[in-house]
């Protein structure tokens, strides 16, 4: 693994102008991220000409560290990265997938999710602030159904989704919060036997990719017209099977939910 992070900060540091920083938000482990983005990263250089560079971080805190001081020039992001990285420097959102985003609330499969249950229980989730899986589900259960998460149960952060998973596949937490399309995407068969959804919240438009404005405005046009001539089957694996043009009003959604919570 630090074999892996070491390869990314050598290119990161060597790039050339013609070289395009790619940041995409580590909901799973960076291997995992490699494997899946690489096809992506790949046919987006052969198209659009510039050497696409594959960069995450070992953490969500870290990457939207990296994102809000606009080290990518392009990245994949959660709905409230884009928020704040929109209002901090000024990302466009250019593209996401057709399906919309929805956090879950998960547990053991014999596990009940209610406020007595909630009470004294250990609460995991990847980061203070990634959307759906942190922010989206504290907000509704509170909403709701008058739980509040901070309050009623220690909350630990593991840095993805795919650690919240296991964590609760291994009795390290109680309950723990994801999206659907990562937990669809976990192979891993202890989680899959021992883990369940118990909960999901409201829909809202999914994470987008985003440019950078600091890039030349050709640069910006040919990137974004670029990953619309992606094959279909290169974002299926990551189960992505329509992705569709967007722009930076279809989050307001969002903007208001982060105004409302006081983190805007």
């Amino acid at each position: 693994m630090k074999f892996v992070l070491s390869f990314f900060i050598l290119f990161y540091i060597n790039i050339n102008a013609k070289d395009i920083v790619f940041g995409v938000v580590p909901q799973q482990s960076p291997h995992v991220l490699l494997t899946k983005w690489l096809p992506i990263t790949k046919e987006l250089s052969k198209i659009s000409g510039y050497n696409i560079i594959f960069k995450t971080e070992s953490s969500i805190t870290k990457f939207e560290k990296e994102l809000y001081e606009g080290k990518y020039d392009i990245a994949y992001m959660s709905p409230y990265h884009f928020v704040i990285a929109n209002k901090l420097k000024g990302y466009n959102a250019v593209a996401r997938s057709k399906k919309s985003i929805q956090g879950i609330v998960l547990g053991t499969k014999k596990m009940l999710l209610n406020k007595k249950s909630i009470q004294g229980s250990t609460f995991l989730f990847p980061a203070p602030k990634a959307f759906a899986a942190t922010l989206l589900t504290k907000y509704e259960l509170k909403k709701k159904f008058g739980i509040d998460i901070d309050k009623d149960s220690k909350v630990l952060y593991v840095n993805s989704h795919d650690s919240v998973y296991k964590g609760l596949a291994r009795n390290i937490g109680d309950f723990g919060g994801g999206i659907v399309r990562t937990f669809n995407n976990m192979k891993d068969k202890e989680v899959k036997n021992k883990v369940s959804i118990l909960y999901k919240t409201s829909k809202y438009p999914s994470h987008p990719i985003a440019i950078n404005p600091k890039l030349p405005e050709n640069v910006q046009k040919k990137l974004k017209t670029s990953i619309f001539k992606i094959s279909t089957e290169t974002f299926k694996k990551l189960n992505i099977p329509n992705i569709i043009q967007i722009s930076n009003d279809e989050y307001k959604s969002v903007k208001q939910l982060a105004i409302e919570l006081n983190i805007y």
